[in-house]
């Protein structure tokens, strides 16, 4: 059985709504942002269910001839959905959005709201370990070298943006020179053209040099020694990167 790990009162009680009405023959939608776990949440409450995508119209169709429990995810997606029957049949749907109200009272009787990540910070942090524990493991990063509380956390596309956000804080607190310099030929690489290709791409070494050293010294005049630099040059180069 899918794990589902929740301590959101709004998803608990979807979960309790759905466990009290298993028996019956009701459809049930499940509406809220993308990747907040709506699928996950069907598979786990109906493991045994086969799931089939309103993407493909064919598939659902031949999927609720065959089956009297069924699981369709991006059910906005699905088109004619009022030439659809789900009589005597448990229907779980998922979907993005309402799309047609009137259609959705019709055929289902039981509409759920899945919360945001934003509402779920236990979830969040729940789901913030489990994608270090896996990141760690896909990029075979040592543990110790790690500090948690320092990932920055994007959650603007729920778990999708969450996991993006720790893989690239690793992967980039991970590299060494070499990777490092590979990244940048890659870039200049698809990217270099025109006419002052030198000066345009130099920022991507000084800009970062100078970011990195301004929060590490807090000091002006300290990193323009450490830099071997004037002070003067420093100035005029925060100002022309508009470094804050």
């Amino acid at each position: 059985m899918e794990s589902f790990f929740t301590t959101s009162d709004k998803i608990q009680h979807i979960i309790k709504s759905f466990n009290l009405t298993k028996t019956l023959f009701v459809s049930s939608i499940i509406i809220g942002d993308p990747h907040t776990g709506k699928k996950s949440l069907a598979r786990y409450l109906f493991p045994h269910a086969p799931l089939v995508s309103g993407l493909n119209q064919d598939a659902v169709k031949k999927a609720l001839e065959e089956s009297d429990e069924l699981i369709i995810t991006d059910f906005e997606k699905l088109s004619n959905q009022n030439n659809f029957d789900f009589s005597n049949k448990r229907i779980i749907a998922t979907a993005n959005y309402v799309g047609n109200s009137s259609v959705i009272d019709d055929l289902f009787a039981f509409i759920y709201t899945m919360p945001t990540l934003l509402e779920r910070p236990d979830d969040v942090q729940y789901l913030k370990k489990r994608f270090i524990k896996e990141a760690l493991s896909t990029l075979m990063i040592d543990a110790q070298n790690i500090e948690e509380k320092n990932i920055p956390l994007n959650l603007s596309m729920n778990s999708k943006s969450l996991k993006k956000s720790i893989y690239l804080h690793l992967t980039k607190h991970s590299m060494d020179n070499a990777d490092i310099e590979n990244v940048i030929y890659q870039h200049i690489f698809k990217y270099l053209d025109g006419n002052d290709g030198y000066r345009e791409y130099l920022g991507l070494y000084e800009k970062p040099l100078i970011k990195a050293g301004l929060k590490k010294y807090g000091s002006q005049l300290q990193l323009s020694k450490i830099l071997g630099i004037n002070r003067n040059t420093l100035r005029k180069k925060i100002h022309e990167y508009n470094i804050d």
